[in-house]
């Protein structure tokens, strides 16, 4: 099982041991320097993460990629424990056995009760009967067909693969521990574009169309990177209540995001970035 989350240091999904709360702070205000227009926004770089997650509680045999690890779409990364699972297919194949060969069965006695009807010795009753065993056969065929899919695929689902490329962030478990049900096994950091989430003051929200171009400056590159506005929420939010002083904290923000194209690819998320973005003066 796979789930996606945007977030900056981590998101919270479930109580998993290794997950921290990720603070967003974004403080807003006008630039000391420069053109009037200009706006300055300071919040954090984040990145997709997806969790592979286990779809039953079972003990964990084989870890594959470890921390800061580069994975591929498609690789094996961590395998549980297979053999009560392994046991279901076998009965569900055993089952499966059984109904085709009552199902042949049945086909066989229709045909003969049907042969015996032509001819005058059986009654219709006894067509009538054998045509129901027929149709009963074929739907207890069905009904094995399906829960052996059923089953080979939670056999499957035990071999956990990385759906994209990206690097491996957290392995919350160890081989020989037993992972619950829905328990995170390992998250990646998809190999994608990072953007900054940032908070646009109401009255300059206007001002911020999608694709907009922005310079944004992170500590420890040393030249600004470019970057562009891909969303800004259509719904307005109280400015958080750490990010500003106590006047400014009744004002209204929307939540944006700036994409980071050109981001060198060991760019971590939950780093701290300013962003600035050229806009026309306020009304």
């Amino acid at each position: 099982m796979v789930r996606r989350a945007h977030m900056g240091s981590h998101r919270s999904v479930g109580a998993t041991r290794w997950r921290s709360i990720a603070v967003l702070v974004s403080l807003v205000f006008s630039a000391c320097s420069g053109d009037a227009g200009d706006l300055v926004l300071v919040g954090t770089v984040e990145r997709t993460l997806v969790e592979l997650v286990a779809p039953i509680s079972e003990t964990l045999i084989e870890l594959r990629a470890g921390r800061g690890q580069r994975v591929r779409a498609g690789e094996v990364l961590a395998r549980l424990d297979p053999t009560l699972t392994e046991a279901d297919v076998a009965g569900a194949e055993a089952r499966l056995a059984g109904a085709l060969t009552a199902q042949a069965t049945a086909a066989h006695d229709f045909e003969r009760a049907s042969g015996l009807r032509r001819a005058g010795v059986a009654s219709e009753q006894d067509l009538e009967r054998a045509q129901l065993s027929r149709d009963e056969a074929a739907a207890r065929l069905r009904e094995a067909q399906a829960v052996l899919a059923a089953a080979r695929h939670r056999l499957d689902e035990l071999v956990l693969r990385a759906p994209v490329d990206g690097i491996v962030d957290q392995t919350p478990f160890d081989p020989g521990e037993r992972v619950p049900a829905g328990g995170v096994v390992s998250v990646l950091l998809e190999s994608g574009v990072p953007w900054v989430r940032v908070w646009v003051p109401e009255r300059r929200a206007a001002a911020v169309p999608l694709g907009l171009a922005a310079q944004v400056t992170i500590d420890g590159i040393a030249a600004p990177l470019a970057g562009r506005v891909i969303d800004v929420a259509r719904e307005p939010a109280f400015t958080p209540h750490f990010a500003l002083t106590e006047r400014d904290r009744v004002h209204l923000v929307y939540e944006a995001r700036v994409a980071l194209p050109d981001a060198p690819p060991e760019l971590r998320p939950g780093l701290p970035a300013e962003v600035r973005l050229v806009l026309g003066p306020p009304s």
